[in-house]
């Protein structure tokens, strides 16, 4: 796509929508360290599914003027659900909950980077040298983040909960290859069915995808012992996660490249950083500082308007 034959005031709203949808992910992967304190991860994935799907059953309904959706399709909706949602939110979870927000963050750095050579590989897109220079700055800030690790405050939770770190920074390196899928994929969709119904049919399949494990740690789980703010949280959670974050990813993908959009994936170890900064009481260095100081060039630089020849 060239983003130069998109009107501009299009390719803004999308731009915008792209970096509010990383920023809410950011957020609430952050966020999801309190949750997966409570919850059983596959416990939390499936209230997450189950809330969404009660908030949106109208999406679900065929608009008039789109075509039924052919084999192909039902077989995209099924992979974006499965890898960029299902697989996605508990690889996310697991690994949040052996390591800090902070170090989530400069993993998911490395997903501009995913996006752009995904794209290149099975969408064929060209990779310009301004999107280059781009992921280069996410890339140097990713080696700035990985050699300033952060500190999360001293807690009776920190020896179990760092006790396997590597193993929490490779399921989160592993939700990167899913949202990576999750935004190639997304892109194919976008052309067939509209955002909001994407959005729906995605949540149902991983509502569906896990029941099985929801339902047996269900059983076993004391629902009274949660406390009402935890309960407001996991709303919030849920909304974001499989609504507010969807659509606008969605939405912004209609008018932007996939390798392009991937930029704005950057916004994600930010706002994770942030939320770990200042919610969690995660610590925060200079280096970081100038990385994520790098990654906001690198959006700069993906977005800044093309010159028309």
């Amino acid at each position: 796509m060239n983003t130069a034959a998109v009107p501009a005031s299009s390719r803004l709203v999308a731009y915008g929508c792209l970096a509010l949808s990383m920023s809410l992910v950011g957020g609430y992967v952050a966020l999801s360290k309190p949750l997966v304190a409570v919850f059983p991860v596959l416990l939390l994935a499936w209230l997450r599914f189950g809330i969404a799907a009660l908030a949106m059953p109208h999406w679900l309904q065929r608009p008039p003027g789109e075509p039924p959706m052919s084999g192909r399709t039902r077989g995209l909706v099924f992979l974006e659900s499965f890898l960029g949602n299902f697989l996605f939110s508990v690889c996310m979870l697991f690994g949040v909950s052996l390591t800090s927000a902070v170090s989530a963050g400069v993993i998911m750095a490395s997903m501009p980077a995913a996006v752009a050579v995904a794209s290149w590989i099975f969408l064929r897109e060209r990779i310009t040298v301004r999107i280059g220079l781009a992921i280069g700055c996410a890339a140097i800030g990713i080696g700035l983040l990985a050699l300033t690790p952060a500190h999360a405050p001293p807690n009776a939770e920190s020896p179990s909960r760092s006790s396997m770190p590597w193993l929490g920074n490779l399921l989160v390196f592993c939700a990167v290859l899913c949202e990576t899928a999750y935004a190639v994929i997304g892109k194919s969709l976008t052309g067939r069915l509209g955002p909001k119904r994407i959005s729906s049919l995605i949540n149902l399949w991983g509502f569906v995808l896990s029941m099985p494990f929801g339902i047996w740690f269900a059983l076993q789980f004391d629902f009274s012992a949660v406390r009402i703010g935890t309960w407001a949280l996991l709303v919030v959670y849920a909304l974001a996660a499989s609504i507010w974050t969807v659509w606008l990813w969605m939405t912004g993908l209609r008018h932007v490249p996939a390798a392009q959009a991937g930029v704005f994936a950057v916004m994600l170890p930010v706002s994770a950083a942030l939320v770990g900064v200042l919610v969690l009481g995660e610590s925060l260095s200079s280096a970081q500082l100038i990385a994520f100081a790098l990654a906001l060039i690198g959006v700069v630089l993906a977005t800044w308007p093309e010159r028309r020849s």
